[in-house]
């Protein structure tokens, strides 16, 4: 389970990132930075991508999925399986597809002795993004 206190930070930041991690049907990984990402609640995530991405194409094939959350004190990978929600968001103007992960294990992979967590900032142009 997703701790409470990450779930409530995610939700506070709105923007969170990510690292998505995705095999497809032949056992090939992909790895992805992303950041549009929302905990539902401690055991299933919310997450978009571009609707032609390589972890878009991988979660139709497999539907295996994992990702790695840093937070305050804390390293979690989290493994699971997700599937397709929404093909499309009317709001945003290129091709977008919305997934649920639906969390199997979390495991805590800090390093013994470490603390805090990565520094992120969303500086691009809107347009960029």
């Amino acid at each position: 389970m997703i701790p409470k206190e990450l779930i409530d930070f995610m939700r506070t930041l709105g923007v969170f990132p990510v690292v998505l991690g995705t095999v497809d049907k032949d056992s090939n990984l992909h790895l992805a930075f992303i950041t549009w990402v929302y905990p539902v609640d401690d055991r299933t995530l919310r997450f978009a991508l571009s609707s032609n991405a390589t972890s878009a194409k991988n979660i139709a094939e497999t539907g295996k999925v994992s990702f790695m959350i840093f937070g305050a004190n804390t390293a979690l990978a989290i493994y699971g399986k997700a599937k397709l929600i929404l093909d499309g968001i009317e709001e945003v103007r290129f091709p977008v597809s919305v997934f649920e992960a639906f969390i199997e294990r979390v495991d805590n992979v800090l390093f013994p002795g470490g603390i805090g967590f990565i520094r992120f900032e969303k500086t691009a142009l809107e347009e960029k993004a």
